[in-house]
């Protein structure tokens, strides 16, 4: 049972003890300072009621720095995958503990935090980082209220950054033919071409095998994906159960990756190496070693500097895929299914843009199917459900 009690110092000065037994039946002293009679007995009362309802918390010298490295090294490397863990790490380290770390765990406020955000911004982070360095504190701080060493989660009261939407930029029809065109001699032209007539992810298309290609039945099989973390190539199952998926493959893309398996046999029997297997990737250096993520990415960008598409992130090609589907008339939910969008909402927030032509189209096209040939006459001689006394 908690027990309080208050002594007078001097004239302005009373000590109030509060004395209760913990989780572990210690007896644990608490002791704090009052300007007045009245106010200590509120604080000796506030105290006594805060450790009967469970919610008190010992004051302690954990500094933000200190806990935030327990958390990343303990919680942290115990639940989340590593590119997470790598993300978390590098946001704590690079901005938030040289900003917040020397404040003690329980003496952190909204408004320290806010400051952080505010900062940020004027240096000239992105909102989206800012959006994350609010993500990592939520959840290293909901930890600590989880564990008591916190009453409450200060981040509750936080505003989280606002993060303008931008529309993907994407490729049309005729930009495709032109990169397309300028990519035919490169090292990167198949990669590329299965990019944006597959919609695969950049991690999905480099960790694919041969024996994940059926070129007879057209069909591709994404069961992984690759991972670049700490300098190193690896390789891991996709997030979710809809990432693993059967994607069809048109002919021009059989007849693309044929021909890309012929050259990478006569590249390898010219230097001497064995013939690829279906163990080996489909898009590799000749010796077998994986391509790596970023070098991709920075012949995407060269590639597309030449054909003046500034604009189109190499994941564009995904989203090229699924716009100029969805415009063709496409079911969005066939489009689900080859992106491996874990949610139809999804698919349908990211093209949302693509739905106005698509609305005129579907209005056309119920004409066309209810009225047919009798559409001219429609307007002088409206059908009997528009009459309501025929």
């Amino acid at each position: 049972m908690a027990r309080g009690s208050i002594i007078k110092r001097s004239e302005n000065s009373y000590r109030v003890m509060v004395s209760y037994t913990n989780e572990f039946g210690k007896r644990v002293q608490v002791t704090k300072t009052a300007p007045s009679p009245t106010k200590a007995e509120k604080l000796k009362t506030a105290l006594l009621a805060e450790i009967d309802k469970g919610t008190f918390v010992k004051p302690s010298k954990l500094t933000v720095k200190v806990y935030l490295e327990q958390w990343l090294d303990g919680q942290v490397r115990s639940t989340v995958g590593d590119g997470t863990q790598e993300l978390y790490t590098y946001l704590c380290k690079k901005h938030i503990i040289p900003a917040l770390g020397d404040i003690a765990l329980g003496n952190l406020r909204p408004q320290h935090i806010q400051k952080l955000y505010s900062d940020k911004l004027i240096e000239g982070l992105s909102p989206r980082t800012v959006q994350l360095l609010h993500v990592a504190l939520h959840k290293s701080l909901k930890c600590a209220t989880r564990t008591g060493l916190l009453v409450r989660n200060p981040m509750d009261v936080v505003d989280q950054p606002k993060v303008e939407r931008h529309e993907m930029k994407t490729m049309t029809e005729d930009n495709i033919k032109l990169f397309l065109d300028k990519a035919r001699n490169g090292d990167y032209y198949s990669l590329f071409f299965t990019l944006l007539f597959t919609g695969v992810r950049r991690g999905e298309a480099l960790s694919l095998r041969w024996g994940d290609i059926d070129l007879l039945g057209a069909k591709l099989s994404v069961n992984r994906t690759m991972q670049f973390i700490n300098n190193q190539v690896s390789f891991k199952a996709p997030k979710t159960k809809s990432s693993r998926r059967q994607i069809d493959l048109s002919p021009a893309t059989c007849a693309v990756l044929r021909l890309h398996r012929e050259k990478m046999n006569g590249t390898r029997e010219y230097m001497g190496l064995p013939l690829p297997t279906n163990g080996d990737l489909v898009f590799s250096h000749a010796n077998g070693e994986p391509l790596l993520p970023n070098s991709v990415t920075h012949a995407w960008i060269k590639l597309r500097r030449r054909c003046n598409l500034d604009d189109v992130s190499l994941h564009g090609a995904r989203h090229s895929h699924a716009t100029i589907l969805l415009k063709s008339g496409v079911s969005p939910k066939v489009i689900q299914e080859r992106l491996g969008h874990a949610s139809f909402s999804t698919t349908m927030n990211l093209y949302a843009h693509v739905s106005p032509g698509m609305q005129k189209a579907a209005a056309n096209r119920f004409d066309d199917m209810v009225i047919g040939n009798s559409k001219d006459n429609c307007v002088t001689n409206p059908l009997p459900f528009d009459n309501p006394e025929k």
